[in-house]
């Protein structure tokens, strides 16, 4: 096995769900993988997040629009999570330009070697930039089965798809799943 340390990111923003987070922070650890929040900090040095079911605060210091490129290249694999975190992280003050972290998700699939996971209604950020899925097989929570087709990929209707680079889960309730493929993968 590679002596290097693996590096898994994680968006999150407001709404996110608890239970998922709160999973890949013990999950990831225990396999000896750094796992890291990123979100959209505005100029600020921290945001405190809530949580959707509970109101959990998430305390996060890391903007991913400061990220460089070799910084993004060390990581193995970056996930969208479920809940509302990518619905509040598409926002862009200019209706013009794709917003930044739709951006930062393209960048993603451009490096084969980084996963990318995205699980329920994560698929939301890909909207602006839907050529990233365009063809691939994913799951999406079933509320965003139309989304799946109308960006151009091929929905696959089980809790957990993996597509080369790409995996998907159907909701927040199957991060187990998402990380267990992730972990496999960069092992």
């Amino acid at each position: 096995m590679d002596k290097e340390k693996k590096r898994i990111g994680v968006f999150i923003e407001s709404d996110f769900y608890e239970n998922e987070i709160f999973y890949y922070q013990l999950r990831f650890p225990e396999e000896d993988i750094e796992v890291t929040f990123y979100s959209r900090l505005w100029g600020q040095d921290a945001l405190t997040f809530k949580g959707h079911e509970y109101g959990a605060p998430f305390y996060c210091s890391n903007d991913f629009e400061s990220l460089t490129e070799s910084e993004i290249d060390s990581f193995s694999a970056f996930i969208v999570p479920a809940g509302m975190v990518s619905d509040r992280l598409r926002y862009t003050e200019d209706t013009g330009k794709i917003p930044p972290a739709s951006l930062f998700l393209k960048k993603l699939f451009q490096k084969k070697h980084i996963i990318k996971g995205i699980i329920c209604h994560g698929l939301w950020l890909a909207s602006p930039v839907s050529e990233v899925v365009r063809g691939r097989k994913m799951v999406a929570h079933n509320n965003l089965i139309g989304d799946v087709k109308n960006y151009g990929a091929v929905y696959v209707d089980q809790d957990l798809v993996v597509d080369d680079d790409l995996i998907t889960a159907r909701t927040g309730g199957h991060c187990n799943l998402l990380a267990r493929a992730i972990i496999q993968r960069i092992k």
